[in-house]
């Protein structure tokens, strides 16, 4: 086999095997973000219960204040009624003390509700810090794995990229370059082995011309159809032609 093509297939190979790393790096950067997501949502949930705490709490003193006011208003409407001349204006203010009564009976019963929604939510936020807590350890311990796993693909990726530095010193600058330009648009099926008479990057089978020097193997053969480079897996074609 031409040494500039068998220096293709191994600069193809080990191109395949560094973009490989790609999509592990994302499944191990999106377990993290999962996990990071999952403490961000209770971490919601705790301020949104607390923000509802702090809303009761202001609509109970509006109540409180409301109280104060109304029973303030009842003290002095009994001064009032001592002091009125007619029956006209004691109705007035017997009609005014009922109104009253009602709203303060309505605040205290609102006051009531409030003391009991603040009650459940500071229990819920209980409950959601002690997940929260959870949550921050299995953070904690994902993070740790997943800066492990990273580490490890990232040392692997160096050792081929070292590889890859080798290999490329020695090689034809023209030979790189035309590689280079059919790996812009075909990314990792630059160079793919010709099965049963067809390429394996269009899977087109191309004509007995072209067969037979990619047989021969002596120079660079492209597809007609893609313009891939193509190469003989002789393996492959031996256990083809037994079957």
């Amino acid at each position: 086999m031409n040494k500039h093509l068998e220096d293709l297939i191994r600069l193809s190979k080990i191109d395949q095997t560094i973009d490989a790393f790609e999509p592990r790096i994302e499944e191990a950067r999106s377990r993290l973000d999962a996990v990071e997501e999952a403490q961000s949502a209770v971490e919601k949930e705790i301020q949104a219960l607390s923000d509802e705490i702090r809303e009761s709490e202001l609509k109970k003193a509006k109540n409180e204040l409301h109280i104060q006011e109304l029973s303030e208003k009842l003290e002095a409407n009994k001064k009032k009624v001592a002091d009125a001349k007619t029956e006209k204006e004691i109705k007035a203010l017997q009609l005014e003390e009922e109104i009253a009564k009602e709203q303060l009976d309505f605040a205290n019963e609102e006051i009531e509700r409030l003391d009991n929604l603040i009650e459940t939510r500071r229990k819920e936020i209980e409950t959601k810090e002690a997940e929260l807590e959870a949550q921050k350890e299995k953070s904690a311990a994902i993070r740790e794995e997943v800066e492990q796993e990273l580490a490890e693909i990232e040392k692997e990726r160096q050792q081929l990229f070292e590889q890859k530095q080798a290999l490329i010193a020695h090689m034809s600058q023209k030979i790189l370059a035309f590689y280079d330009k059919i790996r812009r648009w075909a990314k990792n099926t630059a160079v793919v082995p010709v099965r049963k008479q067809a390429c394996m990057g269009c899977f087109m089978k191309i004509n007995d011309k072209t067969y037979a020097e990619v047989i021969k193997g002596e120079e660079i053969t492209t597809c007609p159809h893609c313009g891939r480079i193509l190469y003989l897996e002789l393996q492959k074609e031996e256990e083809s032609t037994e079957a």
